[in-house]
């Protein structure tokens, strides 16, 4: 029984991320009214608290996200952590299980703001007898600065498995714990990028892990190289990094569709997603981008609930947006009469330099031009959106290809 415990609110802002905060603080500052956060956990601030290093402006990690929490709470929004959304009762109206108790609010509006999750080994496919020493990079960021693990804990000799920028801060937080990076392995043709004064791990590029060995303990990884050989690198310890996969789970509960591509939230340029009254922001849409994009969608995103709680928003289908391979997917999934709002967020299944990229619609076409830049697995492109203004509403499909 729910009985006294049903409450009501303006919006309610599911994830209390850099994506959520931000939606929450301008929300609250522009009177929306009653607005609350909940987070499943202890704290407020998602990922950037496990985050002890540069990248977030002039500040670290967990100074980027206490000042989001503040930003939010001056504002006049209610951040609740420990709570979690487990369904829906309604279509606007979520079950919520608190330290108090089991309660029920309906909001007028809904922003998932629950962002993403590395995939763990399970589900990367990698064989292996289930060793001690596998970790994701989020089990080991919140492991070292948050219970002092050290070396004799983790392990001595460890790998990191990954292209991305990550892959480069899981090599510190390794460093810092007191292990020995012995390899850096990727697939991708390059590592991820600058290492500063720090001195690179060995890299292994072309190259991807196929078996985890050892029993009680990581004893060492099986590698295949692209041109057919293989080998082993003896480790304790291996971290995968990247591969990240949507939040999405509360979106499919509620019914709210999904972009095949994203597997995140299918929303149009005003985050808008095909549930009336229900919004998505930031990186519950796709996977990750970094804090300060997905704090400029959650901001985006509130400025459309204020147009739908002012009764200024129309809802549209909008035209859908597709990709051809080798682009993987395409954010926002929609293109509305509230147009794309923000840049399009372009991902590719392999690396691709400066390619050209077209837009057509019906075998019309709308925009055909290089884009500067790199993109790839872990990196996106993002493209202007003047063309939208010549997309035919009642046409079909926008769909979006690359060459290099």
């Amino acid at each position: 029984m729910i009985g006294d415990l049903d409450r009501a609110v303006d919006v309610l802002v599911v994830g209390a991320g850099p994506a959520g905060l931000a939606a929450a603080a301008r929300l609250a500052a522009a009177g929306a009214g009653r607005v609350e956060v909940l987070e499943r956990e202890r704290r407020a601030g998602g990922a950037p608290r496990h985050c002890a290093h540069g990248g977030f402006g002039p500040l670290d990690g967990p100074g980027y996200a206490r000042r989001a929490v503040r930003a939010a709470l001056r504002a006049g929004a209610t951040i609740r952590t420990g709570v979690t959304a487990t369904g829906w009762s309604g279509p606007l109206t979520l079950d919520v299980t608190a330290p108090t108790g089991l309660e029920r609010i309906t909001a007028r509006a809904v922003v998932l703001a629950t962002g993403a999750r590395e995939r763990p080994r399970s589900a990367r496919l990698v064989p292996g007898s289930r060793p001690a020493g596998v970790l994701t990079t989020g089990e080991l960021q919140q492991s070292v600065p948050l219970f002092g693990l050290r070396g004799e804990r983790l392990g001595r000799r460890a790998v990191v498995v990954g292209g991305e920028p990550v892959a480069r801060h899981a090599v510190g937080a390794l460093r810092r714990a007191g292990l020995d990076v012995v390899a850096l392995v990727t697939d991708l043709p390059w590592g991820p990028g600058r290492f500063g004064a720090v001195t690179p791990p060995p890299l292994v590029t072309g190259a991807t892990v196929t078996e985890l060995l050892g029993r009680g303990r990581l004893t060492g990884v099986g590698v295949l190289h692209r041109d057919g050989r293989r080998g082993v690198i003896r480790c304790d310890t291996v971290v995968f990094t990247a591969d990240w996969i949507p939040e999405h789970e509360l979106a499919r509960s509620g019914g709210v569709p999904l972009d095949p591509g994203t597997r995140g939230p299918a929303v149009d340029g005003a985050f808008r997603t095909a549930s009336a009254g229900v919004f998505a922001t930031g990186n519950v849409l796709r996977g990750v981008e970094p804090a300060v994009w997905a704090a400029a969608e959650g901001r985006a995103a509130a400025d459309a609930v204020l147009d739908l709680l002012a009764g200024r928003a129309a809802e549209a289908p909008g035209v859908p947006v597709v990709v051809e391979r080798p682009l993987r997917w395409a954010s926002p999934n929609r293109i509305t009469d509230a147009g794309p709002g923000r840049p399009l967020l372009v991902r590719a299944a392999r690396p691709l330099l400066r390619p050209v990229v077209t837009v057509t619609q019906d075998g019309r076409v709308l925009d055909r031009r290089p884009v500067q830049g790199t993109a790839g697995p872990s990196r996106s492109l993002r493209l202007g959106t003047a063309w939208s203004r010549a997309v035919d509403p009642a046409g079909g499909p926008l769909v979006i290809r690359a060459e290099d």
